[in-house]
């Protein structure tokens, strides 16, 4: 018997119990279409990533206080983060503006560029209509080191800062969140932070969420002098952003930091267990990131392999009845000349295509639920060629491999015995 024969065959027998194979198909489905949605999500949120640390660079380093650990004399004690943050002094371990002014100043060769920064979530309002945003107070340099363009308008300019003028550039979703016109351009408008009249200056141009989700647009602007002395009422900086002059200085320029911030703070060995700061770089936050991902990613994976092995059990179940079901008709195709590897291969195609079609079936599925999540719920998929092939490879994979044994069993019936099967 030819192979377009047993493939005939084999789809006449399928064809006779549409139901049964129906239901067999199911685990490879689901199986299958779990496997599109989870490596789609995967992938789309690695994008996501690796998008949002290269729009602010890959030689970004991050210095944060790490104000949990404050220095009394010579020891190191644990305190609250808000008694640091209340108080109109500098504690010892905070990060400073003379801090970032002298790391700008001293380290040249690897540093490129220093924006401090000082924020909070504050009340704003124009008009009558009031929302809660983040009001950070930074430098000249924040656009440079942030990879922020003005879109409308003006940034501050060095004398603003000097005169602590009560002045700032708004986000496109404050904007939206005061006006409801996404498009809105405050520029000119005077709004009330903190219960203070600020002159819009700008528009920041929109860079959408960061790898975290974060949205990057929901945010003001002020010239950190006015935010220290009029608005937040400390001197305590939130963190420091430095710009490299190449991804290849980083590691150097975090040596350097490091050891100037120890020795400004008069920080004692271990290191870096003693360290009153942390540094970042983007680098270190992709590596985070796309390893929460992969790890979620594996583990939805590990369940949709086991709706895989699950479905592949059930085709090879159900082949077993059909064996059974099928006994007389295998002793009649052996008693007119059918060969073992006739049998073999017939029942092999059955399950081959059995699995196949669920894993077609499965594919469509998947995309079109990873299509879904990306119309209606704003996820960020991609249907990778990759995974739409590996489907249809491990799929058909998985029918022959559980079919092996139905098949073998069927054509190891000796034709006698099968004719004589009631």
């Amino acid at each position: 018997m030819n192979l377009f024969e047993s493939l005939r065959v084999a789809l006449r027998g399928l064809a006779n119990n549409k139901m049964r194979t129906t239901l067999t198909m199911l685990g490879m489905i689901i199986g299958v279409g779990v496997v599109i949605i989870v490596v789609a999500i995967g992938e789309g949120a690695t994008q996501r990533v690796t998008e949002a640390v290269n729009s602010m660079g890959t030689n970004l380093l991050n210095v944060t206080s790490n104000r949990n650990r404050l220095r009394i004399g010579t020891a190191v004690s644990r305190t609250s983060v808000a008694s640091t943050a209340t108080t109109n002094t500098t504690p010892i371990n905070s990060l400073t503006l003379h801090d970032a002014e002298t790391i700008a100043h001293n380290f040249t060769k690897t540093v490129d560029a220093v924006a401090p920064q000082i924020d909070s979530d504050l009340q704003i309002r124009l008009g009558s209509v009031a929302t809660t945003t983040e009001v950070a107070g930074t430098t000249l340099d924040y656009p440079y080191v942030k990879k922020t363009d003005i879109a409308k308008g003006r940034y501050f300019i060095q004398q603003e800062m000097d005169d602590t003028l009560k002045v700032c550039v708004v986000g496109p979703t404050v904007a939206e969140h005061l006006t409801g016109d996404p498009h809105a351009d405050l520029t000119g408008k005077t709004l009330s932070i903190n219960r203070q009249h600020f002159l819009v200056l700008g528009m920041l141009t929109a860079r959408g969420a960061t790898a975290t989700g974060q949205d990057q647009d929901d945010i003001i602007l002020v010239p950190i002098t006015t935010a220290m002395r009029r608005v937040l009422n400390r001197q305590a900086l939130n963190n420091i952003l430095i710009r490299c002059t190449s991804p290849e200085m980083m590691p150097l320029a975090t040596e350097q930091v490091s050891a100037f911030l120890r020795n400004r703070h008069h920080l004692t060995p271990p290191f870096p267990q003693n360290d009153d700061f942390r540094i970042r770089s983007q680098s270190e936050l992709m590596q985070t990131q796309q390893s929460v991902t992969n790890t979620m990613t594996s583990m939805l994976s590990i369940v949709a392999v086991v709706s895989l092995i699950v479905g592949g059990i059930g085709i090879m179940n159900i082949m077993l009845v059909s064996v059974t079901e099928r006994t007389r008709e295998i002793g009649i195709r052996k008693a007119i000349g059918a060969t073992p590897r006739d049998i073999l291969v017939q029942f092999l195609i059955e399950s081959a295509i059995i699995s196949l079609l669920g894993g077609l079936i499965g594919i469509g599925i998947g995309v079109g639920g990873a299509t879904l999540l990306a119309s209606i719920g704003g996820w960020n998929t991609i249907v990778s060629m990759t995974a739409i092939l590996t489907a249809v490879i491990v799929s058909a994979g998985i029918g022959i491999f559980f079919g092996i044994y139905p098949a073998s069993k069927a054509a190891a019936l000796h034709p006698i015995e099968a004719l004589r099967f009631e």
